[in-house]
């Protein structure tokens, strides 16, 4: 850079030269260019540390800990950086996620960021980064602190799109409870059952995937804030990380807390790890839902055809009027991912060594790639798929009187090995079900007509709807 496109500053290693319009200083500059490779640090973490700085301000005011004019000057400039759209204010925070596996870095580029903003609306004051922005903390644990907020805030997005597509699966199971269909286990026919109980599954699915994630998530509330480097809590005044806590709680609608094990909080993040854990469950569902959604709609004439899916976009590039199962496609490949980013969460949190972990940046940024990844995919799935679903009655009516399983029916009348005799009897000889058992001399016409109900075969009658329950 030339002399006139930068300014010239020091930290504890030596002098670095920094672009002459960024707020970020040397620290920040250094990382920026030692750490060149992979995605940016998210903007959610930033945004977290920006309310986490500020409450930290304003408690150590409160404790008698910061003058005043400097906790209420931080205090501004954080509003200030607040109040940015995302392009704004990723211009002052360029770091990679592939920094020191502690953080440290981009909680000194807030620590800068913030300084220098603060110092130019209050010139005089000579607010530190270290000094003053970073009072009573330490990368250790403010990191950690805005893991566990971020993934709390991603979940929060994640809720109601599971929920979402729960309510558009409700739709079709309510409007098609009683549409008889063919069943299948081993990728074989078995007895019939209803379409909408099919659904009633997935239902069920998806609502237990999301009470676990209910149900786990308070664990991420427990903030490490206050254990400072090794968990011991050295600088930080007396009262000060309840005060944050319950600023920040006020902030995001949650009860976080700080009474908790600060050696815990900065060695080991089993909170994400368990969390995760229901996540990989979830995407686990959907994929076996889209699946199943994808493969039922196979076809239209080589495949199941038993559903009919969207047109939401041209399928082919050289077959004029293909329709693909994009939607289903996209849901399946996220799963994947979040399969691979589990993998890489355990794996980090197994790696905290002694006092700290120091995989801390990618484990973050995994977790919240499988958020954003389900949350936008289940979202799209809803809308752009299981809402336009419909059903091919004649396709499932064919399928269902060419099945031999509905056999099972006339099993309790003439025996198991009796009926066996009249499925294998159909498939040998390529006629129906009923020929074979009128040809077998063992099943009256009418008997057949009594016996074969689809319907009383689903006992659809005894079941409840799963959105009733």
């Amino acid at each position: 850079m030339m002399s006139e496109e930068y300014r010239v500053e020091s930290d504890t290693i030596g002098p670095v030269k920094i672009p002459k319009d960024a707020l970020w200083g040397p620290q920040t500059e250094r990382s920026r260019n030692n750490f060149p490779s992979g995605e940016l640090m998210p903007l959610p973490i930033i945004r977290a540390f920006l309310h986490l700085k500020k409450a930290a301000a304003e408690s150590n005011v409160e404790v008698g800990d910061e003058p005043k004019e400097k906790g209420e000057a931080i205090e501004e400039a954080i509003d200030h950086l607040l109040a940015l759209n995302d392009e704004e204010l990723r211009k002052d925070f360029p770091l990679h996620v592939l920094q020191t596996g502690s953080g440290t870095q981009s909680n000194m580029n807030v620590n800068e960021v913030v300084a220098n903003l603060a110092n130019k609306l209050h010139p005089g004051l000579n607010i530190l980064p270290n000094d003053d922005v970073n009072r009573g903390q330490s990368s250790n644990d403010t990191f950690p602190t805005a893991m566990n907020i971020v993934a709390v805030e991603a979940l929060d997005k994640l809720e109601p799109a599971v929920q979402h597509l729960i309510d558009e699966l409700v739709v079709k199971e309510k409007k098609y409870w009683k549409t008889v269909k063919v069943g299948r286990t081993h990728l074989q026919d078995a007895t019939p059952l209803t379409f909408g109980q099919e659904l009633s599954g997935y239902i069920s699915a998806l609502k237990h995937d999301l009470s676990y994630i209910k149900i786990l998530k308070p664990t991420l509330y427990e903030l490490a804030i206050g254990g400072t480097a090794v968990g011991t809590g050295l600088n930080a005044a007396p009262g000060m990380t309840e005060k944050i806590a319950a600023k920040l709680s006020k902030v995001y609608g949650h009860d976080f807390k700080v009474d908790t094990n600060k050696f815990w909080g900065l060695a080991h993040h089993s909170g994400l790890d368990v969390v995760h854990g229901a996540l990989k469950t979830l995407a686990a569902d959907m994929f076996k839902i889209a699946q199943d959604i994808r493969f039922l709609a196979s076809g239209p004439r080589g495949g199941y055809n038993e559903l009919n899916i969207p047109a939401n976009e041209p399928g082919s590039s050289i077959m004029p009027g293909k329709v693909n199962p994009t939607q289903a496609e996209a849901v399946t490949m996220a799963a994947a991912k979040v399969f691979g980013n589990d993998t890489t969460i355990t794996f980090t949190c197994s790696q905290g060594n002694f006092e700290m972990n120091v995989f801390k940046t990618v484990m973050i940024a995994a977790f919240l790639d499988s958020c954003d990844i389900l949350t936008g995919t289940i979202t799209g799935f809803a809308d752009k798929m299981i809402h336009g679903l419909t059903v091919n009655k004649d396709r499932m009516n064919e399928l269902l009187d060419n099945s031999l399983m509905t056999v099972t029916a006339l099993s309790p009348h003439i025996g198991y090995h009796a009926a066996a005799e009249i499925a294998q009897a159909a498939d040998r000889e390529g006629i129906t079900l009923r020929e074979a058992a009128l040809k077998s001399g063992k099943v009256t016409p009418e008997q057949y007509d009594k016996w074969m109900d689809y319907m009383k075969m689903t006992n659809v009658d005894k079941h409840k709807p799963e959105e009733s329950k």
